[in-house]
């Protein structure tokens, strides 16, 4: 796996031991297990797998290179690097500055750009319409790319889709500078409509099975759609790809059920014909991180925090999956842990940040800690060290390393 050059201050002296321990006696990754870690009376369940992927880190690299590059030029982020407000916002204060929000809405007209200012695009990657944009102004966006390539790999899956005469189905949030992205490379190629959930995929199956007419499509899917989509002619072929940040079960759900559609409507002998049976196109390391949060429900543990960005698609998914067995505090990061034990967190049902206080009562107090693909492993080890502090136990770096190693020969 290739190293990135990425700031010091985004590292954690403890989770890197923990991670090359585990490199080292699990090179192949088949065990999801959390590592256990003891502080005293404290105890913390770590995530297998969390923070920086591959296209998290690529991504930092190349937008520090940029600034470094670039002395006395205007630097630009098409949007938010990645979903981490911490990381954004260190950006910022290198004097890079953000065309649009993440809904696309523009804050730095790019009529005022020049061919002399730098534009980095983000890990999501960007829409077509965005590099016509920067091309016919004549910035030199290839130069500072920093789109995934798990994200490009799902806009190549569209386009062999799009050849074989499917229409593609994206399991996505529509409103995700990625999953915008990947309708906006789709439908170059090929008739494209996004689904959010279970819920609207059972929708669009009664339009594929003519339950609802074809008319009333364009209403129930309004701006979910690509230009020209005949809900006639466009729903007899489809294949599914996703936003790579995506709940796998629910992607593998979503694809399940409309093969089974296409079975009942056109007959098992001839679902070749309807339906391409496409593998999941979630990202490795959403995979590892949803895997790995599984395995902490079958902890003992009283309660779980998850560290991260609140507009982060990969991190809210974790939060559902941790939500089945504990209460679970989502937090951007260390500050929301006050000295008296009060906790702001944000409530993913809510949306909004809602405050309470820290478990008590528990005389050997067992948490889940685990984070997004977009949050800094320091960020990780600041939270630790606030919940061993508010339970009166010493945060000791090599204690911990200690206890786990010891549990390795047990």
């Amino acid at each position: 796996m290739k190293k990135f050059d990425i700031p010091v201050y985004y590292k954690s002296n403890l989770i890197n031991k923990i991670k090359e321990l585990r490199k080292v006696n699990d090179p192949r990754k088949k065990d999801y297990s959390p590592a256990l870690l003891e502080f005293g009376n404290f105890s913390v369940y770590l995530a297998r797998h969390f923070g920086f992927c591959y296209g998290v880190e690529n991504a930092i690299e190349i937008a520090y290179k940029a600034v470094d590059e670039n002395p006395g030029k205007r630097v630009f982020l098409i949007s938010e690097m990645i979903h981490n407000p911490g990381v954004n916002e260190d950006l910022t204060r290198y004097g890079v500055q953000f065309l649009t929000d993440t809904l696309g809405n523009e804050i730095t007209p790019f009529s005022e750009l020049t061919s002399d200012d730098v534009v980095i695009i983000p890990a999501f990657g960007t829409t077509i319409e965005i590099e016509q944009k920067l091309n016919a102004l004549g910035v030199q966006k290839y130069l500072y790319n920093t789109t995934c390539p798990f994200v490009e790999k799902v806009w190549k899956k569209s386009a062999q889709l799009g050849e074989g005469d499917h229409t593609v189905v994206i399991h996505g949030k529509y409103n995700h500078e990625e999953t915008r992205a990947t309708f906006s490379h789709t439908v170059k190629n090929a008739p494209a409509v996004i689904v959010k959930d279970m819920e609207e995929t059972k929708l669009l199956a009664r339009f594929i099975t003519g339950e609802i007419p074809g008319n009333e499509f364009y209403d129930m899917f309004a701006g979910r759609f690509s230009e020209g989509f005949d809900a006639d002619k466009h729903l007899v072929k489809v294949g599914v790809v996703n936003q790579t940040t995506m709940l796998a079960t629910e992607t593998q759900e979503i694809s399940d059920y409309l093969k089974e559609v296409m079975i009942t409507k056109y007959g098992a002998e001839n679902i070749a014909h309807h339906y391409a049976d496409t593998r999941d196109t979630l990202c490795y390391a959403t995979n590892d991180n949803q895997r790995a949060t599984i395995e902490l429900l079958n902890t003992d543990a009283d309660f779980a925090v998850v560290v991260g960005g609140y507009n982060s698609s990969n991190t809210t998914h974790i939060v559902e999956i941790l939500e089945e067995k504990f209460p679970v505090y989502y937090i951007s990061d260390e500050s929301k842990i006050d000295d008296t034990g009060s906790i702001s967190f944000y409530d993913i049902h809510k949306k909004e940040e809602v405050h309470s206080s820290l478990p008590g009562g528990i005389k050997s107090p067992k948490v889940v800690i685990t984070s997004g693909a977009s949050c800094p492993d320091s960020v990780v080890e600041r939270v630790m060290g606030k919940l061993a502090e508010h339970y009166d136990a010493e945060f000791s770096i090599d204690a911990a390393i200690n206890s786990y190693i010891e549990s390795l020969t047990t």
